[in-house]
C-alpha cells in the first residue's frame, strides 16, 4: 500500500493516507522535549476487513520496531494508542485507523 498526504484521483486500492497529527511540549524538565500524536488511514474496496487489517499490522510493526532517523532529536517511546476498522457504507470502502504516540527528546 502507498502513503499519500491526500490521495489522488483514480489511485488504485489500498492506500494509506496521513491523518491528523498534533505536537505538545513534554514536561520532562528539558526543553525541546516533544509528545507527538499521528493518525494513519488505511482505505480498502474489499468488503472484508482482511486486507485493511493486514496492511495495518505491517504499518504498526515496521513502525514500532524501525530505528527512525530524526536530525535532533531521538525517539524515546512510540506506541499505538488506538485501532480501529469499519466498513463505511457512504464510501463503499473498508476503513481503518491507527494513532500512534510518540515522545522525543533532543539530542544532548
Amino acid at each position: 500500500a502507498k502513503l499519500f498526504d491526500h490521495a489522488p484521483d483514480n489511485i488504485p486500492f489500498p492506500y494509506v493516507t496521513f491523518g491528523r497529527t498534533s505536537v505538545y511540549d513534554e514536561v520532562t524538565g528539558r526543553e525541546n522535549d516533544a509528545e507527538q500524536l499521528f493518525t494513519l488511514h488505511f482505505w480498502s474496496k474489499s468488503e472484508a476487513r482482511k486486507e485493511v487489517l493486514d496492511v495495518m499490522d505491517m504499518v504498526s510493526a515496521r513502525l514500532q520496531h524501525a530505528p527512525l532517523a530524526l536530525d535532533e532529536h531521538h525517539r524515546v517511546n512510540l506506541r499505538l494508542e488506538f485501532s480501529e476498522v469499519r466498513y463505511d457504507e457512504d464510501l463503499s470502502a473498508c476503513h481503518g485507523l491507527l494513532r500512534f504516540r510518540a515522545v522525543t527528546e533532543e539530542n544532548a
